[in-house]
């Protein structure tokens, strides 16, 4: 399943069904077919994933506290990690956050 994520300040864009839940979780939303970050939100969303993302640095497990799948040797060289995952969504909540929009998602 694929999550479609839009607001009026920024593109949308679509993002897999286990990345989108983890990013939910990170900024304190449930992974429901559809949601919204109110722009009252937005400031504590923007917050929980930019300390998640500086915990990532600090994690031994390839610098991902919130990896998803299993890593062999090869699998961890080219392991996409949190901070490429959580850039579409921390750009769009800032993007939000300056036009006032609200940040919506559905399945």
């Amino acid at each position: 399943m694929l999550y479609r994520f839009k607001s009026r300040a920024s593109p949308d864009f679509v993002m897999l069904e286990v990345h989108a839940r983890q990013l939910l979780d990170i900024v304190g939303k449930s992974p429901a077919p559809q949601g919204i970050i109110t722009v009252e939100q937005i400031p504590g969303a923007i917050a929980a994933l930019e300390a998640a993302l500086t915990r990532e640095g600090s994690n031994s497990h390839n610098n991902d506290d919130y990896a998803v799948e299993g890593h062999t040797s090869d699998a961890e060289k080219q392991h996409v990690g949190l901070h490429q995952r959580a850039a579409p969504l921390l750009h769009m909540l800032k993007d939000s956050q300056t036009d006032n929009k609200d940040v919506t998602w559905s399945t």
